[in-house]
C-alpha cells in the first residue's frame, strides 16, 4: 500500500461520509487497516460473520451500519454508515490517493512526430505511440506501453506496465488498465471453406467509456465491422476474454476468467461471477447477476441471479450423483414405454380386481 498523504479528524470524515460518529471527532486517522490494525488507522465491518475479531479491535474508528454499532468496542470509535464498504472505499481513496501524472516523456519513448501528448502527460520507459494517437491531460503511461496509431486516451486515464493499445481505439477519462491489457488485437473471425479456414478482416476498433477499470492479462478484441463497446463505469477484472463486438453496458462489473463469446450484447448494472462462459450473439439485460462458473447459452431478459452450476461434493458422493445423471435417459425411456403401454389399455369402464381392492 502506498504510504497515506494525508491524516483526517474523525469530524471531517464523518462529514465528508455522511456518518453519524459516535467518538472523539478530533481524533485523527492516517490511514486504513482490516479490524486487526492499530489506533491510527481506521477500519470497516460489513460482514456480520467478522464481529468476533471486531470485539478485539484497536483501530482508532470502525466504519460499521446501525444494528452492528454497539458491538464496537469503546476504545474505538464509530462511524455509522449504511454502507460500510463503500464509505470504507471512499475515505481510503482519500487517504491513500493515485500518485499525480509527472510531465514529461522519457527520453526511451519512441514518439511519432503526428502523435499529440499532452503537456500534463507522463510517458515511461520504452513507450511507443503511433502516428494520429491523442494521449490527453493528466494522463499515466507506464514502461513499455504501445498505444498504436489513431488511438485516443481521455484525460487522467492510466496504462500500466505493457497495455498494448492498437489501432483507432479510444479510451475515456479515468480510466485504469492495469499491466499486460490487449485492447483492440483481431477478433476471431473466420470464415470455413470446405477443410480449411478464410480469415475475415476485424475492421471495426475497441470504443471504451469513461472511468472503466480493467484487470490484468485482459483482452477485449476489436470489432469485425462495427466497434466492440465498453460502456462508462464498468469494472472488469484479471484475464477476461471479450470477443468482438460485445457490448458491456455501464457499470457492469465482470470478475476474472470469464470469457464472452463474439456479438453477445450485456446489460447495465450486471455482475458476473468468475469462469463464467457466455455464449456468442446473444443478449443479457439490465440487473442480471449470473453466479460463478455458470454457462450462459440463451439470452435472459428479466433481472435476478441465475446459476447451473452444481457446487462441490465429496468425491464418493460426486461419483454417485453423475452415476445417476447418466442413468437419466433410460430412466426417461422406460417412463417413455410405460405410458406409451398405458395409453395402449383399452378403457372398458368396468371396475377391475384392483380397483375394488
Amino acid at each position: 500500500m502506498p504510504d497515506s498523504a494525508a491524516s483526517f479528524s474523525l469530524g471531517d470524515i464523518a462529514q465528508r461520509l455522511g456518518c453519524t460518529l459516535r467518538g472523539d471527532p478530533e481524533r485523527r486517522v492516517a490511514t486504513v487497516a482490516t479490524l486487526a490494525g492499530g489506533p491510527e488507522a481506521i477500519g470497516y465491518l460489513a460482514n456480520p460473520a467478522m464481529l468476533a475479531e471486531l470485539h478485539g479491535t484497536r483501530l482508532g474508528a470502525v466504519i460499521i451500519a446501525a444494528p452492528h454499532a454497539t458491538e464496537c468496542p469503546e476504545s474505538s470509535a464509530a462511524l455509522i454508515h449504511p454502507n460500510p464498504h463503500a464509505a470504507f472505499a471512499q475515505i481510503a481513496s482519500a487517504l491513500h490517493p493515485q500518485a499525480p501524472a509527472r510531465p514529461g516523456i522519457h527520453p526511451t519513448a519512441l514518439i511519432h512526430e503526428d502523435a499529440s501528448i499532452a503537456g500534463s502527460a507522463e510517458i515511461g520507459p520504452f513507450v511507443i505511440v503511433g502516428a494520429g494517437a491523442v494521449v490527453g491531460e493528466r494522463c499515466r503511461i507506464a514502461a513499455q506501453v504501445i498505444v498504436g496509431d489513431n488511438v485516443v486516451l481521455g484525460a487522467d486515464t492510466r496504462l500500466a506496465e505493457r497495455v498494448t493499445v492498437l489501432d483507432g481505439c479510444r479510451i475515456g477519462a479515468r480510466c485504469i488498465v492495469h499491466p499486460g491489457v490487449v485492447i483492440g488485437s483481431d477478433g476471431f473471425g473466420n470464415a470455413r471453406v470446405d477443410a480449411r479456414w478464410i480469415k475475415v478482416p476485424q475492421l471495426g476498433a475497441v470504443r471504451i467509456g469513461d472511468d472503466v477499470e480493467i484487470g490484468a492479462n485482459t483482452t477485449i478484441d476489436r470489432g469485425a465491422l462495427d466497434d466492440t463497446l465498453i460502456e462508462d463505469g464498468v469494472r472488469l477484472d484479471n484475464l477476461i476474454q471479450v470477443a468482438h463486438n460485445v457490448i458491456i453496458g455501464a457499470h457492469t462489473a465482470i470478475a476474472a476468467c470469464v470469457g464472452i463469446a463474439g456479438s453477445t450484447r450485456i446489460g447495465r448494472r450486471c455482475m458476473i461471477g468468475g469462469g463464467a462462459g457466455i455464449g456468442g450473439q446473444l443478449t443479457i439485460g439490465d440487473d442480471i447477476v449470473i453466479g460463478g462458473f455458470g454457462q450462459v447459452t440463451r439470452s435472459i431478459a428479466g433481472p435476478g441471479m441465475y446459476t447451473n452450476v452444481l457446487p462441490a461434493e465429496e468425491a464418493g458422493v460426486w461419483r454417485r450423483i453423475v452415476g445417476r445423471i447418466k442413468r437419466l435417459e433410460q430412466l426417461a425411456a422406460r417412463v417413455g414405454r410405460l405410458e406409451a403401454a398405458v395409453k395402449a389399455v383399452p378403457e372398458t369402464g368396468q371396475e377391475t380386481e384392483h380397483d375394488k381392492q
